[in-house]
């Protein structure tokens, strides 16, 4: 009574260990990397090859090629998946072998807990046997090793408390010699990696037959040695009874035989099926059934080649993306994005000729193939066709949704062409439309790649500026205009180009918004400034000098903003509320609700905000009062265009008058002549910078006009004849 609560014991707690790997290894499943062949893997591995038995001859043991399976998962789809294919795969085989629950659960759980002690040996080996042959061969011995110690232990162990007899010995006599099994499942896993990752999936179901038969021919092979054995024992009983069981023998292996032709025709027909679904799947896309981008590519290829045949052979490419089509799928969800898509894909084929050819490239983007075309406008007329049916709405699960498209196309020249270039051609006039206004089409031309080379070229610039540190900060002074005094600065950042030189804003700004690289640019600019403004304060004494600092739209969603910010206060050591930052009105207004609670959370550090650019960007002033802004800076577009009494001094006289009821400061930027001054004085503008005051300079001559005369404005003609002060230039 005593053994059997030992073994219900050690089986409860391998059962309920072996449930727990199995949770973790659900929970951390690659999910969005298996598909159909990790489906066919596992298929083959839980429902076939654990039926694939060999009885070893003078062992009490059984063979099978289920291991060499869950090796191969191993490699292929990682630990997770192979831990679940295991534990599958040992319920499977368990229930064949006993019906007892507890047995069956205690093989599967068995299977999960070797499986996750190799998986766990190979991660702190830190073995990854996908870097090269050598690591590979490594790493199946460690597996095999691994798998073969913890799999017979935990079985050992309840062997040993069954028989009541040493682990030791129990272990010895049954499993010792079984490693041969494991390590052999292990390089047949490795041979079959390297094939499959040669071949691909025919490589894995090639296996299929040839494991078969091997197993066929291996268990006759055993059939044979034991009618032998039986033969030798049962000589004395005479010939007779010798010639009946060969007889026997004989209409056994024919009906084996037999079945084993049946099971061959059975597998080949499957495998023509497969065979003809797998090619169909890879060159037609699986949510519309149109074809993909590599069948679209051998159709182009084809034109090319007609094209070279026939000089008068003429055809186009027109590449379409959706404009907008991820707010369809963040409001309406996934679903209803895929229906549009089907949907869509119907319409685009009703605008084409039987000739043409509609592929799905990815995503949200379409292309089609124009062959045969009588003259180049057709092109054009169906890009227009196009356009006018994407203006009626689409009605999907009770909506009716407007989309519009930007069309890129690029028409055949000479018969030289390249299928992908032609292909990323129409993709760059495509992005061309999408700049220029989106909803429309644009026919591509050289120079348009040529501004795409030039723009990766900057990319790959500015990303190396930011390594090299080739920025600066120029500063550009405000002044208040009642006295003409220094109020503060601007900071503005350049680029020194280690072969452009100087490099303004206006030609990187946009870029690095775009590549997210302005969240770096915008943190070491307000670092830099910050810093900067310190030394001039400590300087001359006069703590009211502010900085005026940009940020961006995309720095307003970074979550860890305002601790940034935060930081960057510290260590300068300025007080808070003589730091402005300046947000641009569109910015704010792209999502307001995020833009208010960035707001207010930045206020609570002490700065200032201004709203930058004001005037340009949405009709904001019904809004304007629920932002916890200080200050609006008038955009030099109404100042450089102000004149008495015209439409843009009454802007900016409402808008000065709008800021004074609200309790906000007013700047305005673009001031260049002394007329503008003068208006903005009797508009009661408090604040103002421009060329009139002072181009933005660097470090060392904004010193010099903080050093000159701290209480009173020095004009930038004065700055040619100060000594440089680059001591308190940071």
């Amino acid at each position: 009574m005593g053994n059997e609560k030992k073994i219900n014991g050690y089986l409860g707690s391998i059962i309920i260990l072996g449930a727990g790997v199995t949770i973790a290894a659900v929970a951390r499943m690659p999910w969005d990397r298996l598909g159909l062949r990790f489906l066919l893997l596992a298929f083959i591995t839980v429902a076939i090859s654990s039926r694939f038995s060999v009885r070893i001859p003078r062992a009490n043991t059984n063979v099978t090629v289920s291991d060499t399976f869950i090796f191969l998962v191993m490699l292929l789809y990682g630990g997770p998946a192979a831990i679940l294919v295991a534990a599958s795969e040992g319920f499977t085989s368990g229930y064949r072998i006993s019906k007892t629950p507890k047995i069956v659960l205690f093989n599967a759980a068995v299977m999960a807990c070797s499986t996750s002690t190799t998986v766990v040996a190979l991660s702190l080996l830190g073995i990854d046997p996908h870097a090269s042959v050598g690591a590979t061969v490594i790493g199946v011995s460690v597996m095999a090793l691994v798998q073969y110690l913890s799999n017979t232990t935990l079985v050992g162990v309840g062997l040993a408390l069954k028989a009541t007899a040493g682990f030791w010995v129990t272990w010895k006599q049954h499993y010792l010699w079984t490693s041969i099994t494991y390590f052999g499942g292990a390089v047949a896993a490795g041979v079959i990696f390297h094939s499959f990752n040669t071949v691909g999936l025919y490589a894995l179901l090639v296996t299929v037959p040839i494991i078969s038969i091997i197993y066929f021919t291996y268990q006759k092979y055993l059939d044979d040695i034991r009618q032998t054995a039986a033969m030798a024992e049962q000589a004395e009983r005479g010939r007779a009874e010798l010639e009946r069981e060969r007889a026997e023998l004989a209409e056994r292996h024919v009906e084996e035989l037999s079945r084993y032709i049946a099971e061959q025709d059975r597998i080949s027909k499957a495998l023509e099926e497969n065979k003809e679904h797998f090619r169909h799947a890879a060159f037609h896309d699986a949510l519309t059934g149109l074809p993909n981008r590599p069948l679209l590519l051998d159709h182009l290829k084809l034109a090319i080649e007609r094209s070279k045949l026939q000089h008068d052979h003429l055809f186009a490419v027109l590449f379409i993306d959706l404009d907008r089509f991820k707010n369809i799928n963040d409001s309406l969800g996934h679903n209803t994005g895929d229906q549009l898509l089907v949907a869509l894909s119907s319409r685009l084929g009703a605008c084409l000729r039987p000739t043409d050819t509609i592929a799905r490239l990815g995503g949200d983007e379409f292309a089609i193939l124009l062959d045969g075309l009588e003259d180049w406008s057709v092109a054009t007329s169906v890009a227009e066709r196009i356009q006018e049916e994407l203006l009626k709405p689409f009605s999907l699960n009770g909506h009716e949704i407007y989309i519009t498209a930007s069309i890129g196309i690029r028409l055949s020249i000479d018969g030289r062409e390249d299928a992908e270039n032609m292909l990323r051609d129409a993709d760059t006039a495509m992005y061309r439309a999408k700049d220029t206004g989106k909803a429309r089409h644009e026919l591509f031309h050289s120079t348009m790649h040529t501004r795409a080379v030039a723009l990766l070229k900057l990319e790959n610039d500015l990303r190396r500026a930011i390594e090299r540190q080739e920025f600066c900060v120029h500063y550009q002074p405000i002044v208040a205009l009642g006295t003409e005094m220094l109020a503060g600065f601007e900071a503005l950042v350049r680029w020194n180009h280690p072969e452009r030189g100087l490099v303004q804003p206006d030609e990187f700004i946009s870029l690095a918004e775009e590549t997210g690289l302005i969240t770096e640019i915008g943190a070491w600019v307000l670092r830099e400034s910050c810093t900067q403004l310190r030394a001039w304060q400590t300087a001359v004494g006069r703590e009211s000098l502010t900085m005026s600092v940009n940020l961006s739209g995309k720095q307003l969603t970074q979550t860890d903003l305002i601790h940034q910010i935060e930081s960057i206060i510290a260590e300068s050591g300025i007080n808070p509320i003589y730091l402005r930052l300046e947000i641009t009105e569109s910015a704010v207004m792209e999502n307001a609700e995020l833009a208010r609670n960035t707001l207010l959370q930045l206020r609570t550090l002490g700065v200032q905000l201004s709203i930058d650019d004001f005037g340009t960007g949405y009709s904001s002033l019904s809004y304007l009062h629920k932002f916890p802004v200080n200050n609006l800076k008038i955009d030099r577009s109404f100042i450089g265009r102000m004149a008495a009494g015209d439409e843009n001094s009454e802007i900016v006289k409402t808008i000065c008058t709008l800021a004074n009821n609200l309790g906000m400061e007013v700047v305005a930027e673009g001031v260049e002549t002394r007329e503008q001054l003068d208006l903005l004085r009797s508009l009661e503008c408090e604040y103002g910078q421009g060329f009139f005051f002072s181009r933005p300079v660097p470090a060392e001559d904004a010193t010099i006009l903080v050093m000159e005369d701290p209480a009173r404005y020095v004009s930038v003609d004065d700055l040619m004849a100060l000594e440089p002060a680059t001591s308190l230039v940071h």
